[in-house]
């Protein structure tokens, strides 16, 4: 895969740079600490290449892409003795650099995160998800 890097873009700027917050990288996919993390050890993990949203990302990146996620999730983990791990991608709304990235953030219970979940709601009936599953179904 070629490396592409964008010059305004913060991520591309952390990778080109590198630094003491880089914590694994190979030649698809690097993670580094979270400069305002929610918890010590929140790691964000990105792609080398330039890409905005996880459909964007090329599909022969998505294994090497989620495996590294996987890694760092176990890591994170054990490095902070952490009781697990909350793992998420904004993909475009909310994304804070739009530069496809995965934040690992370690988990305790009591911990105090509510800010990422948000009040759940049910469909109006049955056939109400149906016609939503179709609609994703179509465009699948």
């Amino acid at each position: 895969m070629v490396e592409r890097r964008v010059a305004a873009c913060v991520f591309c700027g952390v990778l080109a740079g590198g630094g003491a917050g880089i914590v694994y990288e190979d030649s698809r996919v690097a993670a580094f600490l979270d400069h305002r993390p929610l918890f010590p050890g929140h790691v964000l993990v990105v792609p080398r290449a330039h890409v905005v949203a996880l459909d964007d990302l090329p599909p022969e990146d998505v294994g090497p892409y989620f495996g590294v996620v996987q890694r760092v999730s176990g890591a994170v983990e054990r490095g902070m003795h952490a009781g697990g791990t909350f793992v998420a991608i904004n993909n475009k709304v909310s994304q804070s650099v739009p530069h496809l990235h995965c934040h690992v953030v370690p988990r305790t219970k009591g911990d105090g995160l509510r800010g990422f979940f948000w009040p759940r709601q049910r469909y109006d009936s049955d056939d109400d998800a149906a016609r939503v599953a179709d609609a994703i179904r179509r465009e699948l």
